[in-house]
């Protein structure tokens, strides 16, 4: 994570979950994370197999040189990224965040490096507000706010997902990854410290 922001909504996302797999829209505080707020969004799935934006900040509906609540998340995608987002909501839906690299591309051609950070958030029932996200620019070009964003492509990608310890469901924290020999390796798992698993 390299944004202020999406380390912010992810380390307060990560204290209100406590044990629980997802925190509930309802333990979301907006002033906890107030100095973030115009990066936030919250998707609800209002229709099936639709997700729309409930909220979005103003800096987020500012990338796109419009007010984008009611809209559809994967409309903002283009056509080679729609795919992996709407399976990627699909999977996120199910308790895995992700945080990712995005590109931005503006209708004349230029483009803006991005950063996406989506969490799940429980619910109960045909409860609406299922995610809590951050989407933003990872540089300030002077043609921000002048030239919208007409489509994100999705490029690299991580999965914050779940694990089970004593507590429950938790997500891998991103300092507990770590590379070896070309795999990624998350902390934690069945096995107690100094335990290999088998």
């Amino acid at each position: 994570m390299k944004h202020a922001s999406t380390k912010r909504v992810f380390e307060y996302w990560t204290e209100r979950r406590g044990d629980r797999a997802a925190p509930h829209r309802a333990d979301i505080d907006p002033v906890q994370i107030r100095y973030a707020l115009g990066d936030t969004f919250m998707l609800a799935a209002d229709f099936i197999e639709e997700w729309r934006f409930r909220l979005a900040g103003t800096r987020v509906c500012a990338l796109f040189g419009r007010e984008i609540k009611g809209e559809a998340f994967a409309a903002l995608w283009d056509e080679g990224s729609r795919k992996a987002i709407s399976e990627l909501i699909a999977d996120l839906d199910e308790g895995g965040g992700i945080v990712a690299g995005l590109t931005g591309h503006a209708i004349d051609g230029s483009t803006l490096d991005i950063e996406l950070l989506l969490l799940p958030l429980a619910h109960v029932g045909h409860a609406r507000i299922r995610a809590l996200g951050v989407l933003a620019p990872l540089a300030q070009p002077y043609w921000l706010g002048e030239k919208p964003i007409t489509a994100l492509e999705l490029g690299t990608l991580r999965h914050l997902g779940a694990r089970t310890g004593a507590g429950g469901r938790h997500f891998a924290d991103p300092e507990e990854v770590r590379v070896r020999h070309g795999f990624v390796v998350y902390s934690g798992g069945r096995g107690g410290p100094g335990e290999r698993a088998g």
